[in-house]
């Protein structure tokens, strides 16, 4: 074995040294499944579509996605890119089928780096079941180059029916965006608790806490399960009342160095939920508002991608290029700022932090939040 690799990465703003950033090759919309159906919003003109990404736009996304990477290449950090398959085809399992997948633009979904473990996640979209794929010839690369990298998947879940509530906000039972953030408040999403289901991207690494979003995408049994997996960490279930499609934590809440974070202003944490952060003295900011009115064509995130930044260390950041009220806020907070023409990217999974996985951050495990707050931390499903 050699050391050309070291796994290792505890938290999102410690120096990065070592990221994947995705690709958009082959990219797809994907076909009607429960929880597709959920995340498109019902006003959206995706609604119905599915196959293959017009090839123009893969062309323009990649063009960017290139550019990233090269960028943070000539910051001296190394980048390595996953191998895409041919996304549009057809998946079976003994539980379902569907007619396409989905690509490998947003790493961050699948991939959480813990420490010197990768974990694939056990994500609820039957359209991305086989996604890890594009990432296992990187994860046995650094197998072999790293004695003490831990290469884990987590349970495969099943995703029979079972796994989401029936007609919930389909067909004759959309919901109107009201309706929504009722079901939101009373935590009750498309997916069900009969196994665990999580995407990586819900889940925000402070050191020896997990702070992990409860949303469309995220379930409280994955969250156990976590709890079990990494028993050195406290898991903390974090959720966000105002987000009538509560997807990833990272457009929402986001650590730029020890003691502060930005709130997504119309999505803001509990009080009981930012006791906390009070208590050990973080700073919570409310986030500047997005430059652009609407998202890009055929993509399902919001506009809040404007947020989705990637720290490179406790004063500097990527924020994407034409978003200038989050760039202006950033230098206000004494952070260096790294503008990213990346908006062309946004359809294909996600912002500047999305298209990305950490593999090292220099850095060790610290204790953040040595004041623990009582009934923060999760509990066994009931």
């Amino acid at each position: 074995m050699t050391q050309d690799t070291i796994v290792s990465s505890w938290n999102d703003f410690d120096p990065l040294r070592h990221v994947i950033v995705g690709r958009a090759d082959h990219c797809c919309v994907p076909p009607s499944e429960p929880a597709v159906d959920d995340k498109v919003p019902v006003d959206s003109k995706m609604k119905g579509m599915w196959g293959p990404r017009p090839l123009e736009t893969v062309e323009a996304a990649n063009e960017q996605l290139d550019g990233f990477a090269k960028l943070l290449e000539s910051r001296g950090i190394r980048v390595d890119r996953p191998t895409p398959i041919q996304w549009n085809q057809a998946v079976s399992t003994p539980d379902f089928r569907t007619f396409s997948m989905f690509g490998c633009m947003p790493p961050r979904d699948v991939l959480l780096t813990v420490g010197n473990e990768i974990l694939s996640a056990a994500m609820s979209f039957r359209c991305r079941y086989f996604e890890y794929l594009a990432y296992w010839p990187l994860m046995n690369q650094y197998f072999r180059e790293d004695p003490n990298f831990r290469w884990e998947q987590a349970p495969r879940p099943r995703l029979t029916d079972e796994s989401y509530r029936p007609n919930y906000g389909m067909g004759k039972h959309a919901m109107t965006i009201e309706e929504r953030l009722e079901k939101v408040a009373a935590k009750e999403f498309v997916t069900t608790e009969v196994e665990p289901m999580f995407d990586a991207a819900d889940v925000m690494r402070m050191g020896k806490d997990l702070f992990v979003q409860h949303g469309l995408t995220t379930n409280r049994t994955a969250m156990e399960w976590m709890q079990r997996h990494f028993p050195n960490h406290r898991v903390h279930a974090v959720n966000f009342p105002g987000d009538p499609y509560p997807i990833h934590i990272d457009a929402t809440f986001v650590p730029l160095r020890p003691g502060l974070c930005i709130n997504n202003p119309h999505r803001k944490m509990p009080e009981e939920q930012r006791k906390i952060f009070a208590k050990n003295d973080w700073e919570i900011v409310d986030a500047a508002m997005p430059a652009h009115d609407n998202p890009p064509p055929l993509c399902y995130s919001s506009t809040w991608l404007s947020m989705n930044c990637l720290v490179l260390d406790h004063k500097t950041v990527c924020v994407e290029a034409s978003e200038v009220h989050q760039m202006e806020q950033m230098d206000k907070l004494g952070m260096e700022v790294i503008p990213v023409p990346l908006r062309d990217a946004y359809a294909f999974g996600g912002g500047i932090h999305c298209c990305t996985a950490d593999v090292y951050r220099e850095g060790t495990c610290e204790d953040y939040f040595p004041v623990q707050v009582p009934g923060t931390q999760i509990r066994p499903v009931e």
